[in-house]
């Protein structure tokens, strides 16, 4: 998501996603490095059911990226890291963004459903 401008639907997901602290939380420890799921839950110190919650809602997001790797012993390990992203929000990007809404009622969000 660097380079090009975000549709509003992108820009309201990506700013929902963002508006948790423990989301940013994530987002922040990812900024030092990829790392596995059961390790980024003991250093954030949240469960892992929860923590699985909010990298689903990042990587909905684009704001993460999940990969799934064997280790040397066999066991599945998912690993995170923070994806590419640039935003820069300013009076004119809302402006620009707005239009490309595919919802009317600001509560509910982006409409993926209406998108063809």
């Amino acid at each position: 998501m660097t380079g090009t401008r975000p549709t509003g639907d992108e820009l309201v997901e990506v700013l929902a996603a963002l508006a948790n602290p423990l989301r940013l939380r994530i987002v922040a420890t990812l900024a030092g490095g990829r790392d596995y799921v059961s390790n980024l839950a003991r250093v954030i110190g949240v469960s892992r059911p929860l923590l699985h919650m909010h990298l689903q809602r990042l990587e909905a997001a684009g704001l993460v990226v999940g990969s799934l790797e064997l280790s040397d012993d066999g066991k599945a390990m998912k690993y995170f890291e923070v994806a590419d992203f640039d935003f820069t929000l300013t009076p004119a990007a809302l402006a620009a963004a707005v239009p490309t809404l595919t919802t009317p009622d600001p509560t509910r969000g982006p409409a993926r459903e209406e998108r063809s």
